[in-house]
């Protein structure tokens, strides 16, 4: 069987190449274009919490961010894999407390904060973790007002069956130009249903999300909401040192960024990103051996925003700490060998 992936990061010891992440990518236009491509860009995967803005689709298309008087930091953080700080939570616990509801009705589960220090001041102050602090909370609060604004029951809103997660995988399938039958289903790791479809089909989603100029207009509308939001409030996407966080703020406007479990990176650009007359692009990127520290995900996505033109040599600049390359040094800070991209692009 024909690999699906193909080299696209590598360390370095010495003068060798001591170990190398697989990957697959594609890079496709708002008409459909595939543009380039890393491996297989029609491998089938999981887009795991990179579907967070097609998940909050349908409910800002009936108009819920209005009903509730969502504000753009709260729609946001319907698209988000927060951190779990103290702002985050403030922020769900506004959201709830405008839809009726309360932490009770959260199924997302519950972890530490990502944010260490928000971890280590809980600590001192003896506070134990909570569903709020889950990085899906704002998701979950969400598909609840969804279900709320909808007159629909909350308790089984996660169900595969319940109307909203019918409508969120509608407006998937159709965002991503799939018939319903071929995205195959999963349950992610907060309990929400998550989709698995070909890495071109996923990017040719995010292109339209980011230049939804073909859609029709209560889509379209929702759309640009929901893109502006993401991209005026960064902070509630990610979190302090966060790579989407860093990315959509050194974007200057024109970058979506949307990480997910298990390695995977969608990143749109929107129209203008690369030039007055460039489109809507939409980037997925899969990281086949999962990726558990992330440091092949980020650094192949900034590898590939390079090739695009869609970041200078200052966005760079402040983005150098997630790669592309990446200088090693052992606990004496010897210089012992470097991280760096090992692909070229196929267009």
């Amino acid at each position: 069987m024909t690999n699906p992936y193909q080299p696209v990061y590598e360390l370095t010891r010495g003068r060798i190449v001591e170990s190398i992440h697989f990957g697959a990518a594609a890079v496709v236009d708002s008409s459909g274009n595939l543009l380039a491509s890393l491996g297989d860009p029609y491998l089938v995967t999981f887009l795991r919490s990179s579907a967070k803005p097609f998940q909050a689709l349908p409910f800002i298309e009936r108009g819920g961010n209005e009903k509730f008087a969502f504000t753009q930091k709260e729609i946001a953080l319907t698209c988000a894999s927060h951190s779990g700080t103290d702002d985050h939570v403030a922020t769900v616990k506004d959201m709830q407390a405008k839809i009726g509801v309360s932490v009770d009705a959260l199924m997302c589960g519950m972890h530490d904060p990502i944010h260490a220090a928000t971890r280590d001041a809980m600590l001192l102050r003896g506070e134990k973790t909570s569903p709020y602090r889950h990085n899906c909370s704002g998701k979950h609060t969400g598909m609840l007002a969804h279900a709320r604004l909808r007159g629909l029951p909350t308790e089984n809103y996660i169900d595969f069956d319940h109307p909203i997660q019918k409508s969120i995988l509608q407006a998937f399938a159709e965002m991503c130009n799939l018939p319903i039958d071929q995205v195959e289903l999963g349950i992610d790791g907060c309990s929400a249903p998550n989709f698995a479809v070909p890495l071109y089909n996923a990017a040719f989603g995010y292109a339209r999300l980011c230049d939804p100029s073909t859609q029709e207009a209560q889509r379209a509308a929702a759309c640009r909401t929901i893109t502006a939001a993401m991209i005026a409030h960064p902070e509630m996407v990610g979190g302090p040192d966060r790579f989407d966080t860093a990315l959509m703020l050194a974007g200057r406007g024109k970058i979506l960024a949307k990480g997910g479990a298990e390695g995977y990176q969608a990143v749109g650009l929107l129209p203008g990103a690369l030039g007055p007359a460039s489109p809507g692009i939409g980037i997925t990127l899969k990281i086949s051996d999962g990726d558990p520290d992330d440091r092949a995900r980020q650094a192949t996505a900034l590898a590939l925003l390079r090739h695009l033109g869609a970041l200078d040599a200052a966005q760079l600049e402040a983005l150098s700490k997630f790669g592309p390359e990446t200088d090693l040094r052992n606990f004496r800070k010897l210089h012992v060998g470097e991280a760096r991209p090992a692909f070229h692009l196929a267009s």
